[in-house]
C-alpha cells in the first residue's frame, strides 16, 4: 500500500470513529484544496453523520446566526420582543469551509461553545496553500482528527463506503469499551516523545481508540487501535521527530554468566494481566505518519510565531468606508460616518411597547439616539518587505547571488499577495538605496543586476536606512518589515570611521530604534560560522535570528516568507 492509499485508508477510518462519537471527539480538521477529492470525503460525511443535523457555517458569520438575537420583522410587526434561534443552541456538525480565513473572534466564540454545549462538533475545512495559512491554534486544539488530503489525487481516493448498520452496532458497544490499565500511561508518553504539548490531545487519542474498538467489535482497546490513535491524533501534532531506541551495550564476553536465582512462582493468575503495548510499536507508527519536512515546517512555524507583531499581508485598519464589513457599532451620526439602519431598528425593536405607551403614539416608530448603530469596515494595508543586504567584501561574492535570487522570487508573488520589495545595499562607509518599494519585476531586475559589492561592512548605516525607509513606507499607508541578510562582521560606523567597537554600538542603537517603532522583520545570518553579535542584534530588534550559512534564494524565500506572516 502506497502513502496516499495509506492517507485515503486514514480518512475512512477517521470518519468511521467521528461518527460514532462526534461530540467526543470534537470535530475533525481536514487540509485540502477544494475539488474532487474533497468532495468525495464530504460525501463520506454527509453519509457518517445521517440525522446529526450538519449546519453549515461562513467565516464571517455574525454572533446573531451564532447564538441568536432580535427578530425584527416579528417584533415590529407584533409588538412583542421576539428572537431567533441560534445555531449554536442545538446539537449539531458544524461545516466550516474556509477554515483558514476564520477570524480570532469567531476562533474564540466556536472554542468556547465547543466546551461548554454538548452535542456540537466541528469539521474545519482549510484550503490553505502555504503552511502559514492554517486553522486557529483554538479549533484545532479541540478537534480530535488531523487530516491532510492535500495533493491526493483522484484515482487514489475512491468513494467512501459507509455502513448504517454496522456504524449503529458500533454505536451501541461504545460506551461498554474499556482501556488496558497501561493504555493511558503509553499514550501519555508517547505524545510526550513526539513533543505534543496539548493535554487534550491524548484525551482525544484515547476516545479515537475506543472507537476504533468499537468498529471493530471489541469491548477492550488493544494494540492495533492505539496504532489508529496515534496516526490519526498524535502524529499530525507531533513538534519532534522522536529519538529511536538507545541500542543495548553488548555484554563483556570476559565476563562469566551468573545464573540468576530462580523467581518466586507467582499465584495470580496470568490470563488476568494486561499485556503492555511496547511503546516503540506506536512510535514506529507514529514516526511512519510524520511528514518528510516536519522540520522545514517547524522552523517556518517558529519564525512565524516569533513574528507574531507582522501583520501578513498587512496591518488591519477600521474605517466607515471601505473594506470587510464588521459589526456594526453604537454611536452619534455626523461627518462620514454611515448608520447601519438593519442594526439600528434591530436594537430600537424591542423597546417599542414600552416607548408607545409611555408616548401614548402606537403608530410611529421610536428611535433613540442610543438606538444608533454606525457601520463598520475592515482593510488591510499593503506590505512592503525592505531587503537591508551586506553587499560588503566579507559578504558579496557568496550572498548577493541568493539575496537577488530570493527578492525575484517573492516579487513574483507580489501582484497576488499585495506586497511591496525594497532593496538597501550597505558596503564600504554608508549604504544606498538601489530599489524603493515597487512591485514592478522588470525594474527588480534591472536594479538587481547592477548591484555591486565589496568595501567595509557598515551595518548600522543598513539598518538606518531601513528605519528611514519604514517611516516614508507608513506615511504612505503600507505596512513595512525588514529582513537584514548579513554575515554580522560590522566594522564602520555611523558616521562612516573605522572601528568595530563603535560599529557594533551604532548598529544596537539603529536595532533598538526599529524595534520601539514596531517594525516586525527577521536576522538572518548568512556567514559559514553563526556570529553571536548577530543573535543579540536580533534580541535588540525584538526579531527572529535565522542562522542559513548554505541557504540558496528559494530556501532564503521560504524563511523570509515564513517569519513575515501572521502566526495565524
Amino acid at each position: 500500500m502506497n502513502g496516499n492509499d495509506q492517507r485515503w485508508t486514514n480518512a475512512n477510518l477517521a470518519l468511521a470513529c467521528f461518527a460514532l462519537d462526534p461530540a467526543g471527539l470534537g470535530g475533525i480538521w481536514l487540509r485540502a484544496r477544494s475539488g474532487p477529492v474533497r468532495d468525495r470525503f464530504m460525501d463520506g460525511l454527509y453519509l457518517a453523520v445521517q440525522g446529526r443535523n450538519p449546519r453549515r457555517l461562513h467565516p464571517n458569520i455574525g454572533d446573531d446566526a451564532l447564538f441568536g438575537g432580535v427578530d425584527l420583522a416579528a417584533t415590529l410587526a407584533s409588538g412583542k420582543l421576539s428572537r431567533t434561534e441560534g445555531i449554536l443552541s442545538q446539537p449539531s456538525v458544524l461545516i466550516l469551509p474556509m477554515a483558514e480565513r476564520t477570524t480570532p473572534g469567531l476562533a474564540a466564540r466556536l472554542a468556547a461553545a465547543l466546551d461548554r454545549q454538548d452535542g456540537l462538533s466541528l469539521v474545519a475545512l482549510d484550503e490553505g496553500a502555504e503552511p502559514d495559512e492554517t486553522l486557529a491554534g483554538a479549533l484545532a486544539d479541540r478537534v480530535a482528527i488531523h487530516l491532510d488530503l492535500s495533493d491526493l489525487a483522484l484515482g487514489d481516493a475512491p468513494p467512501l463506503a459507509m455502513d448504517p448498520g454496522a456504524l449503529a452496532e458500533a454505536r451501541a458497544l461504545l460506551p461498554r469499551v474499556t482501556l488496558p490499565d497501561t493504555a493511558i500511561a503509553e499514550i501519555a508518553e508517547v505524545a510526550h516523545r513526539l513533543g505534543v504539548r496539548s493535554l487534550r490531545a491524548p484525551l482525544h487519542a484515547l476516545a479515537v481508540a475506543r472507537a476504533a474498538a468499537a468498529l471493530s467489535g471489541e469491548s477492550e482497546v488493544d494494540e492495533p487501535d492505539l496504532i489508529v490513535a496515534v496516526e490519526l491524533v498524535l502524529a499530525p501534532r507531533a513538534t519532534q521527530i522522536p529519538a529511536p531506541p538507545a541500542e543495548e551495550e553488548e555484554e563483556d564476553p570476559a565476563e562469566p554468566d551468573t545464573p540468576e536465582p530462580p523467581e518466586p512462582p507467582d499465584d495470580s493468575d496470568e490470563s488476568t494481566q494486561p499485556e503492555a503495548i511496547p511503546q516503540e510499536i506506536l512510535l514506529e507508527a507514529a514516526r511512519a505518519m510524520l511528514p518528510p519536512d516536519l522540520l522545514d515546517r517547524l522552523e517556518a512555524g517558529k519564525a512565524a510565531r516569533a513574528a507574531a507583531g507582522s501583520a501578513g499581508t498587512g496591518a488591519r485598519k477600521k474605517g466607515n468606508r471601505r473594506g470587510r464589513p464588521m459589526p456594526s457599532r453604537p454611536g452619534h451620526p455626523g461627518g462620514e460616518a454611515r448608520v447601519d439602519l438593519v442594526a439600528t431598528l434591530r436594537a430600537a425593536a424591542p423597546w417599542q411597547p414600552i416607548r408607545r405607551q409611555a408616548s401614548g403614539d402606537a403608530d410611529r416608530l421610536h428611535i433613540r439616539v442610543s438606538d444608533i448603530r454606525l457601520r463598520q469596515f475592515e482593510e488591510r494595508s499593503d506590505r512592503a518587505i525592505i531587503f537591508v543586504v551586506d553587499a560588503s567584501g566579507s559578504a558579496a561574492l557568496s550572498r548577493l547571488a541568493e539575496a537577488k535570487g530570493a527578492v525575484e522570487l517573492l516579487l513574483s508573488e507580489a501582484y497576488a499577495r499585495r506586497d511591496y520589495v525594497a532593496l538597501i545595499a550597505f558596503r564600504g562607509d554608508g549604504a544606498e538605496v538601489l530599489l524603493p518599494p515597487t512591485r514592478s519585476l522588470v525594474q527588480t531586475k534591472r536594479r538587481l543586476g547592477s548591484l555591486p559589492g565589496g568595501g567595509g561592512t557598515p551595518l548600522a548605516a543598513g539598518l538606518k536606512g531601513a528605519l528611514e525607509m519604514c517611516l516614508l513606507a507608513r506615511s504612505k499607508g503600507m505596512t513595512p518589515s525588514v529582513a537584514l541578510l548579513t554575515d554580522g562582521r560590522a566594522n564602520v560606523a555611523l558616521d562612516g570611521t573605522p572601528s568595530r567597537a563603535r560599529a557594533a554600538e551604532d548598529a544596537a542603537l539603529m536595532a533598538r530604534a526599529l524595534r520601539a517603532r514596531g517594525v516586525p522583520g527577521i536576522v538572518i545570518d548568512m556567514g559559514n560560522r553563526p556570529a553571536p553579535g548577530l543573535n543579540d542584534l536580533a534580541r535588540e530588534m525584538g526579531t527572529p535570528y535565522l542562522a542559513l550559512p548554505r541557504a540558496d534564494a528559494r530556501m532564503l524565500s521560504r524563511a523570509v516568507e515564513g517569519a513575515l506572516e501572521p502566526a495565524g
